[in-house]
């Protein structure tokens, strides 16, 4: 019964911006691996930071509903795969 209270409190929207909150910290991350392997710093610091604002934001609404894992989940996958793939050419 307990994913059922889960399900009733999850909020689509919210899930929304957890999928694109984590779509970007993904993204970031490896923007960030990019900036450190190329020494450059104020990029790597400013991405860092804000990386992990959004990685806060993300924490505290799945603490509350272990359901919006999975929409973090896709926006984390996403997010890399993007980053990686056009980083290429």
């Amino acid at each position: 019964m307990e994913i059922l209270s889960h399900w009733q409190s999850f909020d689509f929207k919210v899930a929304a911006v957890v999928l694109i909150a984590y779509l970007l910290v993904d993204a970031m991350y490896a923007y960030y691996t990019l900036a450190v392997t190329r020494n450059k710093p104020v990029a790597a610091a400013s991405v860092g930071a804000t990386m992990h604002f959004l990685i806060a934001f993300g924490v505290l609404n799945y603490v509350q509903n272990y359901l919006y894992i999975i929409p973090l989940a896709v926006g984390s996958w996403f997010g890399t795969y993007f980053v990686v793939r056009y980083s290429l050419k």
